[in-house]
């Protein structure tokens, strides 16, 4: 028999009352309690999740906290600050600037350009954006300054002075005027590069974000120094400073213009719009000019000041029918493309602004008034002593000589001062009444006037009234001492006369072209007779016989195969720094062909120093060469006829 015990079976009993959990569900669905013992072996675990309550509450509150402090500096901003951070704004954002207006042209008179204009920027800064509250360091104006004086140019530290002015509201100042595109070029990349780094590296500030540029022009003059003392010039501010610059200063301006534009960074937003008033052109305007005739007669009057060491010399050349300027040259010149380089006693136009003692060119005034008060003929005789005693002085000619035999007309090609006082004096039945009948035709003439042109610093030259000549003035106004005129008025005088004895007034501009193409001629020349048509036509024979005879003082400004008018003059000259003679002013006046004049020209030079000082020797040639070349150009053909050979002398 085994030791081992049956199993015993468990009888069912009655089930034991099971407790109701202290938490838990009841029911056919309800859950096992677990008892005291815990989760049976191998029962799996259960996670519990958190209530999400509480932390939709946190994340609530501190949304919350920051839409609150959102509102609170929104309130602030559009409120309580608005206009602050308005005005800051405005400031920051629109820059506004001048659109200067595009000069207009300065051409002779076949269209050939003698003052042009080419693209140019004024460098241009708004010193409130170097501020430190702005750039967030001290020093922006220094590091500006620092970059940008080499490449303009300028002192450094007068570039601080503008980047930091005493203004703190100022806006605008301008660092450099009229700068080539290059250096324009070059801030702009500089400026850009700047921009770019400093987008990436909080170390780097763009000290050049308040540096700007406007367009403009700057002037510029093709032919340098040719007819410079016409042109003028143009100054810093590019207003015209001299000539015609100056002169027709409000036709070639044109009208400026304005605009407004946003930007960022120094960088213009092109998407914030901008309102512009476009700057208006200025007139393109012609003159009467010829560019070759104007080389031409530059090129001598140069050549010979420089050959007669003398200070300077003045040529003009005139249509005698139109009284228009084909040339106006002065010697010593000057290169309005470099001002800095001229000597300022070479700027202005010396033909215009000198006034000087004509000399004996001035005779041919005194013939004018004898002829046409029928006081005398050219054959009227006139014997010319040695030495002539009238008022206070003893007269004589530029050279001793025997008593001469003289034709009214051989006083003048001989240049005889004694034979025109007694001439002169035949005006009137006293010497007053003489004087007074010769300053009518003086006037008459344009001295003592401004000669029309309307040109800066023009002098009108001096010429007293008759009651107030002394007594030595009452004999030498006849032979050109005592009185002054401009070298436009002494050219005029023989272009009345070449033009049949009707003085045209001198012109410099032919017209002018507007914006929109058109051209507008200038105002026709005003016109007066002076003398008669067969006064004018009689001197002019009296002048041919100065070039043409062999007694006449003018046999170097002869012209092979044209007849020559012409007149030599050498005076005393008053000099300017003292107001005392000293010196010579030399001079040729003349017109061509003679008995169908086309174009007068005239020379001086003052102070010869060097060679001869006689006007027939120095300026003659001068004059033939400019009369020659003006012929040709302006294809003035000879006329063939024969001299009138008016009689120099006579038998007594």
């Amino acid at each position: 028999m085994s030791d081992r015990q049956p199993p015993r079976r468990r009888v069912p009993g009655p089930a034991r009352p099971v407790r109701p959990a202290a938490r838990g569900r009841t029911g056919p669905g309800a859950r096992p309690v677990r008892g005291p013992g815990g989760p049976r072996p191998g029962a799996p675990k259960t996670i519990r999740l958190g209530s999400p309550r509480p932390r939709l509450r946190l994340v609530g509150v501190g949304l919350t906290l920051v839409m609150l402090a959102f509102v609170v500096r929104l309130v602030q901003v559009q409120a309580v600050d608005a206009s602050t951070y308005a005005g800051k704004a405005e400031r920051n954002r629109y820059v506004g600037q001048v659109l200067a207006a595009e000069r207009g042209e300065i051409t002779d008179r076949n269209g050939v350009a003698l003052a042009t204009s080419e693209d140019a920027y004024d460098i241009t800064a708004d010193p409130t954006m170097f501020a430190p509250d702005e750039l967030k360091i001290d020093d922006g104006p220094e590091q500006a300054a620092a970059l940008l004086a080499p490449i303009l140019g300028a002192d450094q530290e007068d570039l601080v002075r503008k980047l930091r002015p005493d203004n703190p509201s100022l806006r605008y100042v301008k660092l450099a005027g009229r700068q080539t595109p290059q250096v324009w070029r070059q801030i702009k990349d500089l400026k850009a590069a700047l921009a770019t780094k400093s987008e990436t590296d909080r170390s780097t500030v763009n000290v050049l974000a308040g540096v700007f540029s406007v367009p403009t022009t700057k002037r510029v003059y093709p032919n340098n120094e040719l007819a410079a003392g016409i042109l003028g010039w143009v100054n810093a501010e590019g207003k015209g400073s001299g000539g015609v610059e100056l002169q027709l200063e409000d036709r070639l301006a044109g009208e400026e213009g304005k605009i407004r534009y946003a930007q960022s960074g120094g960088r213009l937003v092109p998407t914030a719009g901008s309102t512009e008033t476009p700057a208006v052109p200025g007139d393109d305007i012609e003159l009467t000019i010829d560019r070759d005739i104007q080389w031409a007669a530059q090129n001598a009057i140069s050549k010979q000041v420089e050959e007669s060491a003398a200070d300077r010399g003045y040529v003009i050349v005139q249509d005698t029918r139109t009284g228009e300027v084909l040339a106006m040259a002065n010697a010593p010149g000057f290169d309005p493309n470099d001002l800095s380089a001229a000597d300022p006693r070479t700027l202005g136009n010396a033909a215009l602004q000198d006034a000087f003692e004509p000399g004996s060119t001035a005779k041919v005034l005194s013939m004018a008034a004898v002829l046409e008060e029928n006081a005398a003929t050219p054959g009227t005789h006139v014997v010319v002593p040695n030495r002539l005693h009238r008022g206070d002085r003893l007269f004589k000619d530029d050279i001793d000589h025997p008593t001469w035999y003289l034709t009214l007309n051989g006083v003048l090609a001989k240049s005889s001062n004694i034979g025109t006082i007694l001439a002169t004096g035949q005006l009137g039945k006293t010497q007053a009444q003489a004087n007074k009948v010769l300053y009518d035709y003086l006037r008459k003439f344009g001295l003592g006037s401004h000669t029309g042109l309307g040109f800066p610093g023009e002098t009108k030259g001096i010429l007293a009234p008759p009651d107030q000549w002394s007594t030595s003035q009452q004999y030498t106004i006849p032979f050109g001492q005592g009185v002054s005129i401009n070298a436009m008025q002494a050219a005029s005088v023989y272009s009345t006369i070449a033009n049949g004895g009707v003085r045209v007034e001198p012109t410099l501009v032919r017209g002018s072209k507007g914006p929109d193409g058109s051209f507008t001629p200038a105002p026709k020349a005003e016109k007066t007779r002076v003398v008669s048509e067969k006064t004018a036509k009689t001197l002019a024979q009296m002048l041919e016989s100065v070039v043409d005879d062999e007694e006449g003082t003018g046999t170097k400004a002869r012209i092979p195969g044209y007849r020559v008018a012409g007149k030599t003059g050498t005076a005393n000259r008053v000099d300017p720094a003292t107001g005392k003679y000293h010196g010579y002013t030399s001079s040729f006046a003349g017109f061509a062909p003679a008995d169908k004049p086309r174009i007068t020209v005239y020379c001086v030079i003052q102070n010869a120093t060097r060679g001869s000082y006689f006007g027939g020797q120095i300026c003659g040639p001068v004059f033939k060469q400019v009369m020659e070349f003006s012929l040709k150009t302006l294809q003035v053909p000879p006329t063939g006829a024969a001299p009138a050979a008016l009689p120099v002398t006579f038998k007594p």
